[in-house]
């Protein structure tokens, strides 16, 4: 039999899919279906299966199969699968039983308190679980830099985007920081000159998911692959054969929650589309959480919040809650394209979202590398979101640095995906419409699978087979320009 070590590893690794598969939907469940009392045994039963694959991952037939099977005859595919495998088995080797078992049991526990502390604005009773996941994830940045060189906040931005540094996140974030507030000051001074009707609510909470589903249906979604359910914080997981998507809803909001499920959507398509013949191995694995990150954002952003897609939107919309002033088309159009900088990421336009991100970044870059510690947080956020946006959090911990899920299980270096992504986004679509000319009136008449398959061949069905920068070269001729992003945005909103 050939390549009889690299089988021997497929097999591992498709075993470890398989429990990897266990534990998202178990965790799903915890965020959407879970009683309140389930939280301890689940949280626990999470802990088990993280310390079980840890177990399988890191022995030493593993570690000895791995450097046989760099001796056999691979082809590209294999030979990338490989990579992968000895990628995961360096990032989990370094870390001992104890502290991957402490670290998710710590994480479950902030995260299931956060629920309840967030709605309360209970600062001190988050800080307390928080420093517990801090230390655990200060703990995990230093065993990865000793091993890896570096600074330890690196060592943690390279699990969520291989190859990218803080010093060249400081690059690019340092060039957005010199045009953005310029922009943003324009942009809303421009939207200013113009009245907008609002939309009336109260908008039934039934009605917002039927819309929502009609979204995902003009959007591509496989729902005999994936459903769509409420969660305290929207989100996409599951595995490529079973997604999962959540939001949340607010009778007084018509398009936080739809907006909330075009991006999970577009998470999700990429999700539906890696390439199945690999499925259980690492290759077929999302690229990295920048590169899903512009999916999502391609679909909310560049896609949905076009004026093509919103003129296809806006029949599902009366359709679903009647014809009213609000929804006449010219009003339609610029009330989802408005400016207007707010407290919560989530729900921010795509002009102001990078002043949220850049502000994360530099806290939690300073708080893993024990610059500051759990209790500078809520001063620094209110400091920097007033420079930013102009807005003040003091005192207001549900709407400043208590709204995010990410810190709550470690989640550290994460956040930066976000604006990486949104750059990625810009130049994905940028190189779509040059490929296909007629895209727009495309948008506009509901016809959208020549874009998908754009997306299809050029990003999603090669999952992690290409490094980012390969990847993103192959699919617009250049690594990251974020020179397009810039030109989006002065485009769409000056």
């Amino acid at each position: 039999m050939e390549n009889i070590h690299f089988q021997k590893l497929t097999k591992t690794f498709s075993r470890l899919s398989r429990f990897s598969h266990l534990s998202a939907i178990a965790g799903w469940d915890m965020f959407a279906m879970m009683p309140p009392g389930g939280s301890q045994a689940r949280s626990e039963a999470l802990a088990e299966m993280s310390v079980l694959c840890h177990q399988i991952l890191t022995s030493p037939d593993v570690a000895q199969t791995l450097a046989a099977a760099e001796q056999e005859d691979l082809n590209d595919l294999e030979r990338a699968n490989l990579r992968e495998m000895t990628r995961q088995y360096q990032q989990a080797a370094l870390l001992p039983e104890a502290l991957v078992e402490a670290k998710s049991l710590a994480g479950s526990r902030c995260e299931h308190a956060w629920r309840t502390q967030r709605p309360n604005n209970d600062w001190q009773g988050f800080a307390e679980n928080l420093k517990e996941v801090v230390k655990y994830s200060r703990e995990e940045a230093a065993l990865r830099a000793a091993h890896r060189g570096g600074t330890r906040y690196d060592a943690l931005l390279d699990i969520y985007e291989p190859d990218m540094t803080s010093a060249r996140l400081d690059v690019l974030f340092g060039d957005l920081k010199n045009w953005l507030p310029d922009l943003l000051t324009r942009a809303t001074e421009k939207q200013a000159q113009k009245t907008l009707i609002a939309p009336q609510g109260p908008f039934a909470l039934e009605q917002q998911r039927e819309l929502g589903l009609d979204a995902m249906k003009l959007l591509g979604f496989d729902f005999n692959g994936g459903r769509l359910d409420v969660s305290a914080h929207p989100f996409c997981g599951g595995v490529p054969e079973d997604v999962r998507i959540t939001t949340r809803y607010n009778e007084n909001e018509l398009f936080s929650a739809l907006f909330g499920v075009i991006h999970e959507t577009g998470h999700a398509r990429y999700e539906q589309n890696l390439p199945r013949e690999w499925l259980g191995q690492p290759v077929a694995l999302a690229r990295s959480t920048a590169l899903h990150e512009s999916q999502s954002l391609f679909f909310e952003m560049q896609l949905g919040r076009s004026a093509a897609f919103l003129t296809r939107l806006r029949p599902h919309v009366v359709a679903r809650f009647g014809d009213q002033p609000a929804f006449a088309q010219d009003n339609f159009i610029a009330w989802n394209q408005r400016v207007k900088p707010g407290y919560i990421r989530v729900d921010a336009d795509e002009v102001s979202y990078p002043a949220h991100v850049v502000l994360r970044y530099e806290i939690e870059r300073a708080l893993i590398e024990g610059e500051i510690e759990v209790e500078d947080i809520p001063a620094l956020w209110d400091e920097k979101m007033q420079a930013w946006l102009g807005l003040s959090t003091e005192g207001d911990y549900r709407n400043g640095c208590m709204q995010d899920i990410h810190w709550t299980d470690g989640g550290f270096g994460y956040f930066p995906s976000y604006t990486l992504g949104a750059m990625y986004a810009a130049q994905l679509f940028h190189a779509a419409r040059q490929a296909l000319p007629t895209l727009d009136r495309d948008i506009a008449s509901g016809e959208f699978s020549a874009l998908f398959d754009w997306l299809r061949q050029n990003i999603w069905q090669h999952g992690s087979r290409f490094t980012t920068a390969q990847l993103v070269t192959n699919a617009t001729g250049e690594d990251l320009n974020p020179h397009y992003f810039r030109k989006h945005l002065e485009q769409r909103y000056l």
